[in-house]
């Protein structure tokens, strides 16, 4: 009896000693922010718009990536981080609603919506209309990391397992649920928690805030740092999933900053913008603070991105519409550089070489094998199959490149009323320096050039009639392969 007493303690001993090895890691995910919307330059220095010295700090401590993907949308990319899968693989290809079992998509005279995921993740089988999958955080929980999520979750909808971060796997959770957007980005409207207005997308867990003179980035910024005590207190490693809901619509106004952007002439919504990037830049600013003064910013992996390109629809956007990602092409929902490519920085100390910068493609689901890689979970078991890869090897040697790896994006939906550029109903695959576009309304195959045109303008699909056929029938296979949704004609 002693003998079996000692084991366990010795095993959970042991259990401890692993989780303490591990490093910490926080996941700062920004919610539409652009490609050329930081003072980072990922692209052409010259058309910096904006200011973001903290996101400029974090870059000059680790390495930018400059050819780094998410998905047109927001949904299908986080369920992609959650999962390790391609949108088109876990088939939910659009945002989704807070209604359950409703698909999102706008009402199209050609198509009926795709028989696509429209209930998201779930960590649970039998669910109809979702994915089920094994979750990260779950992973990183049995591991031993104290897990928390706070600020924009959108993983599914209301009275879905996937709707409550505590069921995929996070201790604590502040605001996440099944909503896409706040109702309100003001303490003084209670983030949208009005009685008799309150919507969907009222924001939860906030009342303390009530009635004060306080944006939603920031109330969230000093609700993680609470959080974080407990694991530091511990000496437990922790997992930070902080989701802001900047820098989404609405643009309401932070009266921190917005002020100074208005007396330089800015237009007005684009001055609300500009003030929705510096909130959530201070936010990533005091974070970084906080651990230094808290002595485990050594110990702290740090990645920062975004959900899917900028937003460049005009309204809310100052006109031309389609003109804020440039030189990339188009913005959010589109499957042109602009809506796709994300701005993306890595800071892991000791693994990082400080002010690097990479040129390594990757895309949403290969952030799942990586963080497990950090944490130095090799072997776990998940239900799904996971087809990201680990860009650790990226990290470790900024001049590493992979041309010969294939990027898949599928939108098989219709995200607004109007058709855009490579705007709904499109499918796209890149394979080193050759993207195909699909316009799967007429099935036309568009090719461009990334290296000679990045900014997606000299179509050349009739020039080089083998290599679309090869990209395009890679493609299909892969498409046939994931089974993936696809639009249904009426």
């Amino acid at each position: 009896m002693s003998r079996v007493l000692v084991f366990l303690f010795l095993g959970f001993s042991c259990f401890e000693l692993a989780a303490q090895s591990r490093p910490n890691i926080i996941l700062f995910l920004v919610d539409d922010l652009g490609w050329m919307d930081t003072s980072v330059p990922f692209g052409d220095s010259s058309g910096l718009r904006f200011s973001t010295p903290n996101l400029q700090r974090l870059a000059q401590t680790g390495t930018r990536f400059r050819q780094a993907y998410a998905t047109p949308v927001c949904t299908p990319t986080r369920i992609s981080l959650m999962t390790g899968m391609n949108a088109a693989q876990h088939g939910t290809t659009n945002w989704t609603s807070p209604q359950r079992d409703t698909p999102s998509d706008a009402p199209d005279n050609q198509f009926a919506p795709a028989n696509w995921r429209y209930n998201g993740l779930s960590p649970l089988p039998g669910v109809p209309a979702s994915v089920y999958a094994t979750p990260l955080p779950q992973l990183l929980l049995d591991a031993g990391y104290y897990t928390i999520h706070v600020g924009k979750a959108h993983w599914g909808p209301m009275g879905t397992p996937g709707a409550s971060p505590y069921n995929l796997g996070f201790m604590v959770n502040i605001s996440g649920h099944s909503a896409g957007h706040p109702q309100s980005f003001l303490g003084m409207e209670n983030f949208g928690n009005l009685p008799g207005k309150a919507t969907a997308q009222a924001v939860p867990d906030l009342e303390e805030y009530y009635g004060t003179d306080i944006f939603l980035t920031e109330a969230h910024t000093l609700e993680a740092l609470k959080a974080l005590q407990t694991p530091i207190a511990r000496r437990q490693p922790f997992f930070l999933h902080l989701s802001h809901y900047a820098v989404h619509v609405p643009f309401d106004a932070d009266s921190r900053f917005v002020q100074k952007f208005l007396d330089a002439g800015m237009d007005p919504a684009e001055a609300r913008y500009a003030a929705l990037i510096e909130g959530m830049d201070k936010s990533l600013g005091d974070l970084m603070d906080f651990l230094t003064e808290k002595g485990i910013a050594d110990e702290t992996i740090i990645l920062f991105l975004s959900d899917n390109g900028g937003l460049s629809l005009s309204p809310p956007r100052k006109a031309p519409a389609y003109s804020h990602n440039l030189p990339l092409r188009a913005g959010k929902g589109s499957l042109y550089e602009g809506g796709i490519r994300i701005p993306m920085v890595v800071r892991w100390p000791g693994v990082t070489r400080p002010g690097t910068s990479s040129d390594y493609c990757l895309i949403a689901e290969d952030f799942f094998p990586t963080l497990l890689e950090m944490a130095r979970l090799r072997k776990v078991q998940t239900v799904q199959t996971v087809t990201g890869i680990s860009f650790v090897p990226a990290l470790k040697n900024p001049q590493l490149l992979n041309p010969e790896r294939v990027l898949l994006w599928h939108y098989p939906n219709k995200w607004i009323n109007t058709d855009g550029p490579a705007i709904n109903y499109h499918s796209a695959l890149r394979r080193g320096d050759w993207k195909l576009i699909r316009n799967l309304r007429n099935g036309q195959n568009m090719l461009y050039n990334l290296r000679q045109d990045p900014g997606e303008q000299a179509e050349c699909a009739a020039r080089f009639p083998e290599i679309t056929r090869e990209l395009a029938n890679l493609l299909d296979s892969k498409l046939a392969s994931w089974k993936a949704p696809m639009p249904v004609p009426k």
